[in-house]
């Protein structure tokens, strides 16, 4: 899912079309992880430049779990990890007024070098943010479902080149032509249902409709699909890319038509439960974040509106998660690490196709930058930016979330988070 553009943000990096726009790698994969996340998803109601302004206090929470450990086996914390960068530019991120909290974590192999907080977890109480703290991942959601996805694969349970009609007999009118490999690449043509009018915000008063009673809708998955249904693929099968919610969605589906069982439970049987991750969670239609978190925000002309409590249903398993900065070092690490898929299911999984410009695979997203490929995703959902990269020898890990205030990102928080991500990704 994701926060920001509704579309646009996609057309201009090129994710739904067939444009591409040229810039070097780090200038790139900022805009990328900032416009709505990324990866257009649920479109938040478009708060923009319209909100408050205040200043917001900031609190740096930084450590690394293991430095006296570490201290006492004579090692300290790996060179090249500057806390002094880090801390500066998650403090700058929020005081540039376009987020109001931050949480980043540095990792080498899972292991967290430094994790830092900024800004608060409550606008009301002034309750500064905890680098500890849960979050909505939206899009992020994708890999841990298409983990379980290739992890069938692998079981024979499912092919990557069987066909929709086959996998959902009668789920869309030309399900014989696509197949589950192209739900997961985005290569479908299948409609984005968050492109469909009911999720369209620019209309006078949908702001205000949304808080008031539309973020508290329980969606079925029957009733999304039907949403893409209406319109028109965007192109024949294989025949281009556009990111499309409406895929995970489907694949959430067949995850439970081949098990018996919710995605939720199989992602919560097969990733969560053996990776430890006590701090997420794949929700249904529970409307709260559970443990310590920073409320997430839209700023308008009335003031600041909490949007933290929504029914992630609109999302489903195309962007419902919850997580932690900790969790997901530790995920993203054990997927390319090789302990969640076989060999060959991770092969495919981080083969990006030409249709993407070569920059998204299997539910897993190529992010060139100034020191070298990266893998993850980034993912939006009301209240919540994420951004999860690794790269591919594991000595670095980033977990960010970021609670923006708005639709539109200041041009000094994305330089910010262009420090952070410099800092994060390439140091050591």
């Amino acid at each position: 899912m994701g926060v920001a553009e509704h579309g646009s943000g996609a057309e201009r990096d090129g994710r739904g079309g067939t444009g591409r726009r040229r810039r070097r790698p780090a200038a790139r994969l900022v805009a990328l992880a900032l416009a709505g996340a990324g990866l257009v998803g649920v479109s938040a109601p478009a708060a923009g430049a319209l909100g408050t302004t205040e200043p917001v206090g900031t609190v740096t929470v930084t450590g690394t779990e293991g430095t006296a450990a570490a201290e006492e086996a004579g090692r300290g914390p790996r060179k090249g990890v500057d806390t002094r960068a880090l801390n500066g530019a998650l403090n700058a991120m929020t005081d540039s007024g376009g987020v109001s909290a931050a949480l980043a974590r540095v990792g080498d192999h899972g292991r967290t070098l430094w994790k830092g907080a900024s800004g608060v977890a409550d606008r009301t109480t002034g309750a500064p943010a905890s680098a500890d703290g849960r979050f909505r991942i939206g899009s992020v959601t994708k890999t841990f479902v298409s983990t379980v996805a290739l992890q069938l694969v692998a079981e024979g349970r499912l092919g990557l080149d069987d066909s929709v009609e086959e996998l959902l007999p009668g789920a869309v009118p030309n399900g014989a032509d696509i197949t589950l490999r192209q739900l997961l690449d985005h290569t479908s043509g299948v409609f984005n249902y968050t492109e469909d009018q009911a999720f369209d915000f620019d209309r006078p008063g949908a702001v205000e409709q949304w808080l008031e009673s539309g973020r508290w809708t329980r969606w079925t998955s029957q009733q999304l699909v039907a949403l893409a249904n209406a319109h028109q693929p965007y192109f024949a099968p294989g025949q281009g890319f556009h990111y499309s919610n409406t895929n995970y969605v489907l694949v959430g589906q067949i995850i439970e038509r081949a098990t018996g069982r919710s995605w939720q439970r199989e992602v919560e049987r097969r990733v969560i439960r053996p990776l430890g991750l006590t701090g997420t969670s794949m929700p249904d239609h529970a409307t709260t974040v559970p443990g310590p978190h920073a409320h997430g925000y839209y700023d308008l002309p009335t003031g600041p509106a909490d949007v933290t409590e929504l029914d992630p249903s609109m999302a489903g398993s195309s962007g419902a998660g919850i997580s932690t900065t900790a969790d997901l070092n530790t995920f993203i690490s054990a997927l390319i690490g090789g302990r969640l898929l076989p060999r060959p299911q991770l092969a495919e999984m981080m083969k990006a196709t030409p249709q993407s410009g070569g920059r998204y695979g299997l539910g897993l997203e190529r992010a060139p930058s100034d020191c070298g490929v990266l893998w993850g995703h980034t993912g939006g959902i009301p209240g919540y930016n994420t951004v999860l990269y690794t790269s591919a020898d594991l000595r670095r890990q980033l977990a960010v979330s970021m609670n923006a205030k708005g639709a539109s990102t200041p041009p000094a928080t994305e330089e910010a988070f262009g420090r952070l991500l410099a800092a994060g990704t390439c140091a050591g």
